[in-house]
């Protein structure tokens, strides 16, 4: 599928001036993107059809991790924010696996998407994973799965809605929790998000919708799963320098397997 059947470029207009600077204003003063219907019907229709056909090759796991996604530290009791577990299920087809016309690919590979992203993000340029799964991902989580608080070690994500659950799901997040920079964990607003006590932003997604994130110091979650039908959502995954990969142990955690 070509690009310009994947994007609207009239609506979505990624190599136009004015078009970019909305939507860096929007991630810089927000923290987040959603473009509802970056997609077409037709590209997300396809990227469903592929999910559901390849359902056979989904690797499912459930973990228990820190808010940091570190491991414990001794130094703090095992009931501290920083060392406080949260659960994380899900099921996931890797790259490789996916099928190599998918319109996931073609996006996700595309000159012009890149230039969009670079744009927006103020980077100078992305790379793909070097390792062979972690480029591009198709997550599902099925009835009662969700991804637990935690916060991001990159600076940013870019997702794409592929299949919304009926109920549930959803994904929250708070602004500006920590300063990892300057090395302020900010465990008194961990736990009053962990505990409730915290107002949390939700984020409605069609399918269709691209989503870019600024996650490192906003604390987020996707809600557990409460209907019947599968929540898919593609992850695009690049990075700011060449040759990186996800190390072997990150890969067994997140895939079951290194290669």
């Amino acid at each position: 599928m070509q690009l310009d059947k994947i994007i609207d470029m009239n609506v979505h207009q990624i190599s136009d001036a004015g078009f970019r600077t909305i939507c860096r204003q929007e991630l810089d003063n927000n923290g987040v993107l959603v473009i509802p219907g970056f997609a077409s019907k037709e590209a997300v229709d396809a990227i469903q059809a592929e999910g559901k056909a390849n359902r056979n090759k989904v690797y499912a796991s459930t973990e228990t991790h820190t808010v940091y996604l570190s491991p414990v530290d001794p130094e703090f009791a095992k009931d501290h924010p920083r060392n406080r577990q949260v659960t994380s299920s899900k099921g996931c087809i890797t790259d490789d696996l996916m099928p190599k016309d998918s319109a996931l690919h073609t996006l996700y590979d595309a000159p012009e998407f890149c230039d969009f992203l670079c744009d927006v993000l103020g980077e100078r340029k992305l790379y793909e994973y070097a390792d062979p799964l972690s480029s591009v991902n198709l997550h599902y989580a099925e009835t009662g799965q969700e991804l637990g608080w935690h916060f991001d070690n990159s600076s940013f994500a870019i997702t794409l809605m592929i299949q919304p659950p009926k109920k549930g799901g959803q994904f929250e997040y708070v602004r500006d929790v920590r300063d990892a920079d300057a090395g302020d964990m900010n465990y008194d607003g961990v736990a009053d998000i962990l505990d409730g006590r915290t107002k949390v932003t939700p984020l409605s997604m069609d399918a269709g919708t691209l989503v870019l994130f600024r996650g490192r110091n906003s604390m987020h979650r996707v809600a557990p799963n409460e209907g019947t039908q599968t929540r898919m959502l593609a992850v695009l995954a690049y990075n700011t320098e060449p040759d990186i990969a996800l190390s072997e142990a990150a890969r067994m955690t997140f895939y079951g397997r290194t290669g």
